[in-house]
């Protein structure tokens, strides 16, 4: 159990650099955004490329995200039952939803979008926009962002059953904290969950 639970601190730690990066590309959006409109109204000057980099750059954001949001606990949840159940319960619905849903999902979506980016790549496909950018970058942020969000449902699941065991602490993990650690990987918001 050890040497799973180290693998799961890689992968915690992988997702929360990762999660921290990509909160610059907001910035980066902004900016782009902000010149795109002030090129277009002052100087009657704009271009495709300067709206699809946004594009992209949200997808970035959206897509590489995913798995430092499951890390932090930070997904879209109804927990109008579960928050009722004892923690024992909470775990076992999470490792039931993760080996039901979240890994079989990620799968499938990997399994779907390798060869969806293959082909553009292959292909050197540009978007059909005049002035549009190479379009299989943004493909491959599909394959990225669903193989970083399946590692952290791994890791998950790892935690999960560690804490299953008696081997880590099941309430830090609902919080979003990685056990062996009890380090919160979650902003204060998410302190007072669950």
């Amino acid at each position: 159990m050890d040497v799973l639970l180290a693998v799961s601190r890689l992968i915690d730690a992988i997702n929360a650099r990762i999660g921290r990066s990509i909160c610059w590309l907001i910035l980066l959006m902004v900016v782009i955004s902000t010149l795109n409109a002030l090129a277009r109204k002052l100087f009657s000057v704009g271009s495709n490329a300067f709206l699809e980099i946004q594009w992209y750059l949200f997808a970035a954001v959206f897509l590489l995200g995913a798995g430092s949001t499951l890390l932090r606990n930070e997904h879209v949840r109804i927990d109008v039952i579960s928050s009722h159940l004892s923690i024992r319960a909470q775990l076992c619905i999470e490792l039931i939803g993760t080996l039901i849903f979240l890994l079989p999902l990620c799968s499938l979506v990997l399994l779907d979008s390798w060869p969806y980016f293959l082909d553009s790549w292959t292909q050197n496909e540009y978007s059909p926009n005049p002035g549009g950018l190479l379009v299989w970058p943004v493909k491959l942020l599909i394959p990225l962002g669903f193989a970083l969000l399946a590692a952290q449902g791994v890791s998950q699941l790892i935690k999960v059953i560690g804490a299953l065991c008696g081997r880590v602490d099941p309430a830090t993990l609902l919080k979003g904290a990685h056990p062996a650690t009890g380090h919160s990987h979650g902003t204060a918001s998410s302190a007072g969950r669950h």
